[in-house]
């Protein structure tokens, strides 16, 4: 991963963190695996007003799903999913979540995104999974 990304990720956590510590507002992190070319523009379209993402390369991009607790991420994420399989008539996104802990380092929160969706991507049933699928494996 480029380094201006990952300083880009690193503080977009901070932010995020911050905004929790000081006004109680939750954010998830989510990795989405795509395996067609997308633009930045088009991946745009799909995704919440409030959410924003960081490409990582041509297949990964880091969402940021901005006031958003746990139990209503799973509905933003499916709608990306439906809105991307739609648009390109497959079922290639795969979208790992984790959970909000404002004790995780970035460099935790990408290494367990980046587990979470190597395991997503093992099980042909779903395509939406958090880290209670790393739980599974123990």
């Amino acid at each position: 991963m480029r380094e201006a990304v990952l300083n880009r990720i690193k503080v977009e956590i901070k932010k995020a963190y911050y905004a929790h510590t000081r006004y109680k507002v939750d954010t998830v992190f989510g990795l989405m695996y795509h395996e067609k070319s997308i633009t930045v523009q088009e991946l745009s379209k799909y995704l919440r007003i409030s959410d924003y993402f960081i490409e990582l390369d041509e297949k990964h991009y880091f969402i940021i799903f901005a006031h958003t607790q746990q139990e209503g991420v799973f509905k933003a994420a499916e709608n990306l999913l439906y809105n991307l399989d739609n648009y390109f008539n497959d079922r290639s996104t795969y979208i790992a979540l984790d959970t909000f802990d404002v004790t995780n380092s970035h460099t935790i929160v990408i290494n367990r995104l980046m587990e979470i969706l190597k395991e997503t991507k093992k099980n042909q049933l779903t395509r939406i999974e958090d880290e209670n699928i790393l739980n599974e494996n123990i």
